[in-house]
This record gives C-alpha cells, structure tokens and sequence, in this order.
C-alpha cells in the first residue's frame, strides 16, 4: 500500500507578504535545535532558511599586504566568525529511509573549499510555498461558526438535562457540576466541532491518596474518616474507594436518564476498556461525540509529585504557577496497567482544568492573540500538529497507542523553551512548525516525554509505547517534513 503511494504537488505559491524587519539575533536563533537533521548548508545563514531564499556567505577578507609571508597555495588568514562560516557541520546519522520517499541524487557542493554533501541528509528549506500550504491547511480546518452555534447548543441541551436529573435524583452524584475540559473548550479544535469533553465534577470530603506503585499519576483513593451514612460507602472495597464500581454506577444511572430524553436522538455508546468516560453520541444529523469524564475534586494540597511540575515560571510568572496550584485538583476513574489489563481500584491525576487555562493565557503579554495585541503562532502549531497525527493516524493502524494529549504535552514543554511571544511570531509560522516537529522527533527518538505536572511520569515509556510503535511515527514524521508534507494535499 505504502509503496504504490504518489507525492501530490503542494499548492502553487500565493504572493508572499512583506516580511517585518527582524529582531536583533533574530527568531530563528531563538528556539534551540531539539534534534537537528542531517548538517546545515555552512554558508547558509538563518535568515535564509526561514525565507526559503538562499544566502550569500561573507567571504573573509585578505590579509593586509604588510602580513608575513604565507607559503604558496596558502589560504589566507580568516576572522573567527568566518572559520565557523566554511567549517562543514557535522552529518548526524541518517534517518532511516521511507519506503514512500523517492530516491534524491544530491550533488557535491560546489562553494570553494566546501566537502561534498552527496548523501547527506539536509534539514528541508522552509519557503513560501509551504508555508502557504499550511495556512491553507489551517484555514480548511477553522471552525464555522454556524457549525459551532448548532453543536453546542445541541450538547449544552443534553448536558443540562442529565445535570439536572441527577440533582434532583437521590443518589451518590447528588451535587455534581459541570466542568468544561477539551480541545473545543481550550479553542484549539481541528476540523468540525463533533468532539466534546465534560467533566462531571463531584466534590469528595478529605481523601488521603495512596501512591500506586511510584507512578506519581496513579492514586488510591481513601476517606481519612468514613462517618455513618456515607453516600460512597458501597463503592469501598475495604478502605479503598473503587475507581471501577463508581464509574460502573456512574454509567448506568446517565443510561437511565438518556432514555429520558424523547426530542433529540442520542445514546451510551459501549464501554471501551480502560477508559474513563461515558461517551454519548448525538445525531443532530451529524453524528457528535459527548465524553462525560467523572471527576473527584480535592481541595487539598496537590500531591507531592506534581511539586517540580507546571514548570511555567519563567514564561506566566511564578504569581501564576501558584494561583493555579491552589486550585482544586480532580482524580478521573482511568485505571493503571497491570499486567494484561487494569487496577480497578485506581484513580488517575487530572489537570485538564489547568491546561485550558494555560491555552487560553499563553501569551507573555497580556493582549496576545487578543483584539488589540499581536497574534502569535502557538495554536496553529498546535492545530498542525494535530491534524497530522490524525491523518497518520488514519492510515497507519500502527499509531494506534498515540493521541492527541502527546502532541499537547510536547508542545507545552515547547512553550516553556521558548517563552517570549517574539519566538512565536504569526510571520514564522513555517519555521517555528518545523522546529516543533524536530522536538517531537526527538523526543520519539529518546522515548521521553515527561508528564507536564508529573515530571516522574513518562508519556513514551516502554511500559505505555513499544520502541516499534515510536520508530514508526518518527519515520513518518521525517518523511512528511522531508516532502513538504504530501498528507496535507488530502484534505
């Protein structure tokens, strides 16, 4: 299948637009290489590979004529600015080849005094027509607002009739909230707004957790005083509190209350081991996906292996990181591993709520990307990202254990990297992609991906993603960026 596979040319380019004057030391030497692939072109400068257009290297001046004698053939002496200038850079290992890319005979350097570059790999010139092609890319995947009204109030309508049948019910989620969490809610959904996520919140009076097996993101759950009449008292298992009992509970009394609602055709869709959710589907016509999350909300102290996490100090400010540590934190009925299958009685960490923040403030101003102030390139970044490990995901079963918080994840610890809106400018778009795209490819390289609040917690362990599953995806990355990204032709 791969192999009958054909590159589809990139749009034609659109009339480029007046590139702003640059700042000193500029954007591109301000995001650090996160895995560089194959050797830059010596005399190439920076400017020029953000441009797509080459750029002519200074030559080194001669030496005044009054400098000793040099031997014959002698090259003259060079600044030091001017020996880094034609040093060749070092060739990182080739990345292995993709079935899909075609064979690309590369010619010797021609630049005087150069080695030959024949079959090196060379990072791709970013050029006006790719970074067209991915605003046409994005503006295909920005929600229509018509469409937006019409989902919403469809989900908001379900949403609040089971609130309100289970506040008026007698029963253990007496009292729950609503709590919004998601990508259409942290404004940074792709294509259509058929995907929610909501968290049913319930307050739980002083729990202590209990560390599973020093994962620092898998909890059990215990009430440090159980008084008579405790509403969650059949949900324990000895002093632990089942994370599956109450989600089983939690499920069938949501499939009584949709059977109640007579004017809009929606329904429980079946249970998907290890997940967390109760998930609704909604024909309204188009099918539209409800991912109702329960959620335990504690008011106490966040537990100790978040304490070296939400490294945001030098980027929102450390007023920031405090105010949002003491916020509530919610545990999810999301199962540990074990073994073959799941710990019942674990509950997970969640701080979805602390993540919509961040999106939604992600500026070092206050005005970024709102009206009056700059609009920076951070959510289209993402948004890419995103689409394209959906696309791949499409066609590569593969890719199965990948998802969308990996991306999300990557992409914060990008932000912290690189926390001054001017690394982020609307104008970059291409370049500050394709330096996103390095980090993740090194990250899938070095199978590390720590947990953005639970620093101990790796995403791309052995436990959690084979080796081979990781390789896979960083083929595919590579080949995509290489090729100017034949994927995105099939939107």
């Amino acid at each position: 299948m791969e192999g009958s596979r054909r590159r589809t040319t990139a749009p034609r380019a659109k009339p480029a637009a007046t590139r702003p004057p640059r700042e000193a030391g500029g954007t591109a030497a301000a995001l650090p290489d996160a895995g560089s692939h194959g050797p830059q072109r010596g005399a190439r400068s920076r400017r020029g590979e953000l441009d797509g257009a080459p750029a002519e290297t200074p030559r080194a001046r001669a030496a005044p004529r009054r400098a000793p004698a040099r031997t014959r053939g002698a090259q003259p002496p060079a600044t030091d600015g001017a020996r880094a200038a034609e040093r060749p850079a070092v060739p990182e290992p080739q990345p292995p080849a993709d079935p899909e890319a075609p064979a690309v005979a590369r010619r010797p350097s021609s630049r005087r005094g150069g080695r030959s570059t024949a079959g090196q790999p060379r990072a791709p010139r970013r050029s006006r027509r790719e970074r067209d092609k991915l605003m046409d890319v994005l503006d295909a995947l920005r929600l229509k607002r018509k469409e937006i009204c019409v989902s919403a109030n469809t989900v908001n309508t379900v949403v609040t009739r089971l609130l309100h049948r289970l506040g008026n019910r007698e029963s253990e989620f007496e009292g729950v909230e609503q709590l919004n969490t998601g990508s259409y809610y942290e404004r940074v959904k792709i294509s259509t707004p058929n995907e929610f996520d909501v968290m049913f919140k319930l307050e739980v009076p002083r729990i202590q957790l209990q560390e599973y097996y020093d994962s620092g993101a898998f909890y059990l759950v215990k009430f440090k005083r159980i008084p008579r009449g405790n509403p969650f008292g059949h949900f324990l298992e000895g002093e632990i509190l089942s994370a599956t009992k109450m989600l089983s509970k939690f499920r069938k009394i949501i499939k009584e209350e949709v059977k109640e609602i007579k004017d809009i055709d929606v329904s429980v869709e079946e249970e998907k081991p290890g997940s967390p959710a109760v998930t609704l589907l909604i024909r309204n016509p188009e099918e539209i996906s409800v991912d109702i999350i329960l959620a335990l909300e504690s008011k106490g102290s966040w537990p100790e292996s978040t304490r070296e996490g939400l490294p945001i100090q030098s980027w929102l400010g450390t007023k920031v990181r405090t105010k949002l540590r003491r916020d509530p934190f919610y545990l999810v009925p999301k199962n540990a591993k074990h073994g073959r299958g799941f710990q019942g009685q674990t509950w997970r960490l969640s701080f979805s709520h602390t993540e919509k923040y961040i999106l939604n403030n992600h500026g070092t101003e206050k005005k970024c990307c709102e009206s009056g102030g700059v609009k920076c390139c951070r959510k289209e970044c993402l948004k890419l990202m995103k689409y394209l490990l959906e696309r791949l995901k499409q066609e590569f079963q593969e890719l199965d254990a990948f998802c969308s918080y990996h991306v999300k994840t990557a992409m914060l610890h990008m932000w912290t990297q690189n926390p001054q809106d001017s690394q982020w400018e609307f104008t970059n778009l291409s370049f500050c992609f394709d330096k996103f795209l390095m980090f993740f490819i090194e990250c899938l390289r070095t199978e590390k991906l720590d947990h953005y609040f639970i620093p101990k917690f790796n995403l791309f362990s052995q436990e959690l993603i084979d080796k081979k599953s990781k390789e896979f995806l960083l083929k595919k990355i590579e080949y995509e960026r290489n090729n100017r990204f034949p994927i995105f032709d099939k939107f």
